[in-house]
């Protein structure tokens, strides 16, 4: 999931992705023409997907798409990953790669700012690069990015927070993504809840200007405490013990914000630890099948689920059909990305916020 966050446009209801999806693409042969050139509708385009790390599975799944679509199109595609998340290096290699082969474009989640001048390299030499999830900073980096409306997503969880509440004092702890640097899907999504709870943040630059406590005015409105922020990487051991270090702070947390579904189960862990699993609501993003089952067994109240297949696929199609002298495509109206959706996922609906149930999100987790 994700230096300097690129400044977020206003929300937009998810723009239909018809547009996109109707991307027309052919097959066959192979072709030895160089990155900025055209190709014929039957040859051959040379595609690089770069994720983050393949120890998420969130990532494994945009390259499931990815390959799957690869054969549809007839794009040669070559996959490479950072080690883990935040590894630029990896990522920058894989770039330099790229641009050897004479790629036509690349999709890549890219783990931080370090990674923009290659991509400047890449986009020079050429190729079309697209940005999956992350929108970069800035965002005319890439020359397009297709991903979730993180702060949307965020937003949703937080007005379901609020809702559930029912004017009771919300004691927060808020499990970010990173410490030592500032990305997009990180703030959005910290900021997002907070919004949709009802409080504000002054600088929208970074995470962690919101007051420690005063009144959040969503659903019935009441006090609030934010306990602290930390950093677990999006990892389940980093949920764990950052849960741990708030807890220390505060036994009396009753909301924990976390990044994603594996730090929100680390976090569950150290609440059942602590004996107070059943005191304490958790929220989400992701959606992924795994996650929607922590919501249908109550560890997770509810989340926000995404599409990474959506957007691996729909960037895999753009590449193809813009390699072979077709349309580029266009970001979603109010945003500087092309946003491919999100929904609450929650067995606790509230009224007036739309939410599918597990049920529903079982069958579309993460695109599948």
């Amino acid at each position: 999931m994700p230096l300097h966050m690129t400044r977020r446009t206003k929300l937009a209801v998810a723009a239909s992705l018809a547009t996109v999806a109707a991307l027309s693409l052919s097959a066959c042969s192979s072709s030895g023409a160089g990155a900025g050139s055209t190709v014929g509708p039957n040859d051959e385009v040379g595609v690089t997907l770069i994720v983050k790390t393949t120890t998420n599975p969130y990532f494994v799944s945009m390259e499931d798409a990815a390959k799957a679509d690869a054969k549809k199109a007839n794009v040669k595609l070559t996959l490479a990953a950072g080690k883990k998340d935040g590894d630029t290096d990896s990522q920058i290699q894989a770039i330099e790669n790229a641009i050897s082969r004479g790629d036509k474009g690349i999709l890549i989640t890219p783990n931080g700012t370090a990674v923009n001048n290659e991509i400047a390299k890449a986009r020079k030499a050429g190729l079309y690069v697209i940005a999956l999830d992350t929108v970069p900073d800035p965002a005319d980096s890439v020359d397009i990015t297709f991903a979730t409306d993180n702060f949307a997503a965020g937003e949703l969880i937080g007005k379901w927070t609020a809702a559930k509440l029912d004017g009771k004092k919300a004691t927060i702890a808020m499990l970010d993504l990173f410490s030592d640097q500032i990305v997009t899907v990180d703030t959005d999504r910290d900021q997002g809840f907070l919004k949709g709870m009802g409080i504000a943040v002054p600088d929208k630059s970074k995470n962690g200007s919101e007051a420690a406590s005063g009144s959040y005015t969503g659903g019935k409105g009441g006090d609030y405490t934010v306990v602290g922020h930390q950093a677990t990487q999006g990892a389940e051991d980093g949920g764990r013990s950052a849960m741990e270090t708030l807890l220390s702070k505060s036994p009396d947390i009753n909301v924990v914000y976390t990044i994603n579904e594996p730090a929100a189960y680390g976090a569950y862990q150290a609440l059942k630890a602590a004996g107070k699993e059943k005191d304490v609501t958790i929220v989400s993003i992701d959606g992924g099948c795994t996650g929607v089952g922590y919501v249908k067994d109550g560890i997770i109240g509810a989340t926000a689920q995404q599409y990474p297949s959506k957007m691996a696929s729909l960037g895999m199609e753009a590449i193809a059909k813009i390699a072979r002298g077709g349309e580029k495509p266009k970001p979603t109206d109010g945003l500087d990305f092309f946003s491919t959706g999100q929904k609450l996922v929650t067995d606790q609906a509230v009224s007036g916020l739309e939410s599918i149930t597990t049920a529903d999100a079982a069958s579309t987790c993460w695109g599948k």
